[in-house]
């Protein structure tokens, strides 16, 4: 556990360290040509070290509140130290693992394991999906303003959703669905992409996706509560999660603050990746099978997020897509080239997304 950090500034330390690493990288895009090995070896070298820091910052923190839902991953640790059975959610796979670390009464390695389970796949994806510009890819997904929650509030949805990636980045279709098999019996939410998954690899046409995508704000704007009180009456609110996220909640008893509503800004984040996505398919004429699927996935998932956006902490269902969008940004220009001066247009892309998060999650709290 590390004592050293203190608590009041643990996050913020996290925040103004990334902050560093991009004004670094960025100086660094602006100045050398993206091809040179130079300029590989000086970015992969950055991304071991952000690697090898926030695993150990991430992984080491105390059990604290400030940590959102760390305390209550605790309190279940615990109760299962105490000789309690777990409960018995379909998650088995997280709950086998805290059974395991619960044995041997190590909480603090516990939580470490959570971290590594949730960073090691992300590097491993990377590395599949760019080889030797996986430096660019990984900070990408360390700038997300979604990074650090997922990591330390959400971790179960944050390793599935890692898990997720890591399948997607398999090779061999076989082990793909192994991985998302994993990924679901950490966190079922995955069920969403997998479900997307599934349907972009049989129906590829990915301009009805992007309809899908633009058709579910107008419908949401005018069937939103209906359409919510759908999906609770399909027997899901079983899950009393799923009553917490999408039904009543008392806010008050709960000592919460929710966020709740139709989330303009949110969509705006959202529609990053869409636009982006949209301009070198069909500006760019970009014919890569891969990136079409994921771009395909993230507008189906991403969709169906605006179709309940008003449901309780709507930002829980968003990540189910945006746990995508880091790559979806730079894999064009880290895969093609595009541009004379590309290094230049991958920093400013790169400094635009590290910025929403670093003022949503620092200058605006």
């Amino acid at each position: 556990m590390n004592t050293l950090v203190p608590l009041p500034i643990y996050t913020d330390l996290f925040y103004h360290f990334t902050l560093v690493i991009c004004i670094l990288l960025i100086f660094n895009c602006f100045t050398r040509d993206l091809t040179l090995t130079s300029n590989r070896k000086f970015i992969s070298g950055i991304a071991f070290l952000v690697f090898g820091l926030v695993l150990l910052h991430m992984g080491l923190r105390p059990v604290n509140y400030r940590f959102g839902d760390m305390i209550l991953y605790y309190a279940e640790f615990v109760n299962i130290m105490n000789g309690n059975p777990p409960k018995g959610k379909v998650e088995y796979l997280f709950e086998s693992m805290m059974v395991f670390f619960a044995g041997f009464r190590a909480p603090n390695l516990f939580f470490f394991t959570c971290a590594a389970l949730y960073i090691i796949p992300l590097y491993i994806a990377c590395k599949r999906f760019f080889k030797d510009y996986w430096g660019y890819a990984f900070l990408m997904m360390v700038f997300s303003f979604t990074f650090w929650p997922y990591g330390v509030n959400g971790i179960r949805n944050g390793i599935a959703a890692s898990l997720f990636l890591l399948g997607l980045s398999e090779p061999k279709t076989y082990r793909k669905y192994i991985w998302f098999i994993i990924a679901l019996f950490f966190h079922k939410s995955l069920i969403l992409p997998l479900v997307a998954f599934v349907a972009t690899s049989y129906y590829r046409n990915i301009k009805m996706y992007y309809a899908f995508w633009v058709l579910s704000i107008p419908v949401s704007l005018a069937l939103g509560s209906v359409l919510e009180g759908f999906f609770l009456g399909l027997g899901l609110s079983e899950d009393q999660r799923l009553d917490v996220y999408m039904g009543e909640f008392d806010q008050d008893n709960e000592g919460v603050e929710l966020k709740i509503g139709f989330r303009w800004d949110f969509i705006l984040f959202s529609a990053m990746a869409v636009l982006s996505s949209a301009y070198f398919i069909f500006k760019e004429k970009m014919k890569d099978a891969i990136f079409q699927q994921l771009t395909s996935v993230y507008l189906l998932a991403n969709g169906f997020w605006i179709l309940i956006i008003r449901a309780n902490y709507s930002n829980r269902f968003a990540y189910l897509s945006w746990f995508m969008m880091g790559l979806l940004l730079v894999y064009p220009l880290l895969k093609y080239q595009f541009y004379k001066n590309q290094n230049s247009v991958l920093g400013a892309i790169i400094l635009f997304y590290f910025l929403f998060g670093y003022f949503l999650n620092v200058v605006l709290v």
